[in-house]
């Protein structure tokens, strides 16, 4: 119980980093219920949700810089 209560923390931990977290569960979602069905090309849009999970997990936000640029 406290190893799933663990990972459920570190996953909404990870999920707050991410610029489009809402977006990035929806395509995961989506790629897990496309290896389930059958399709007429196998594995060519298990590999570009693949994909695009992969680069919407990567994106994070842009971070605030400290000291905000003064304009001369």
């Amino acid at each position: 119980m406290a190893t799933r209560s663990l990972f459920m923390g570190w996953l909404l931990a990870r999920l707050a980093q991410l610029r489009f977290p809402r977006l990035f569960a929806i395509t995961a979602a989506l790629f897990v219920v496309d290896l389930i069905v059958p399709d007429f090309i196998p594995f060519a849009d298990e590999l570009l949700l693949g994909l695009a999970s992969a680069l919407l997990g990567s994106w994070k936000r842009h971070k605030a810089s400290a000291a905000p640029a003064r304009a001369t």
